[in-house]
């Protein structure tokens, strides 16, 4: 029979992780920025539908082949998917993403209002 320890591990590795998001609003963009330390460039995939961001990957285990017990067991690993709404209007076909020092940043440049003029009559 195993310890307490052992089935809240086994729980948990079942478990999908969710990676701390941030999007934030500038001038020109919205910026979507994920904490993602571990996750590598192709184990990314960031996709636009309609209005939301969907952001999906992996974070392979970064332990020591060698270990013989885990004694506490907080970094998340395995697939994870965080799909985002964006309200407000956002060029498509100009959306951006680059992963640096352990954060994914996509940027949707906003889509600018078309002016339209009109003609005063008489």
């Amino acid at each position: 029979m195993g310890s307490l320890f052992d089935e809240l591990t086994d729980r948990l590795a079942g478990e999908r992780w969710r990676p701390a998001v941030d999007v934030y609003e500038t001038e020109k963009a919205v910026v979507v920025q994920v904490e993602l330390s571990g996750v590598r460039r192709e184990d990314l995939r960031v996709s636009v539908h309609g209005d939301k961001v969907r952001i999906r990957g992996a974070r392979p285990p970064a332990r020591d082949e060698e270990i013989q017990r885990l004694h506490q067991v907080e970094i998340a690993t395995g697939p994870f998917e965080r799909v985002l709404r964006i309200a407000i209007p956002f060029e498509r076909d100009q959306v951006s993403a680059n992963l640096e020092d352990g954060f994914l940043r996509v940027v949707l440049p906003k889509r600018l209002p078309s002016r339209l003029k009109i003609e005063v009559g008489s």
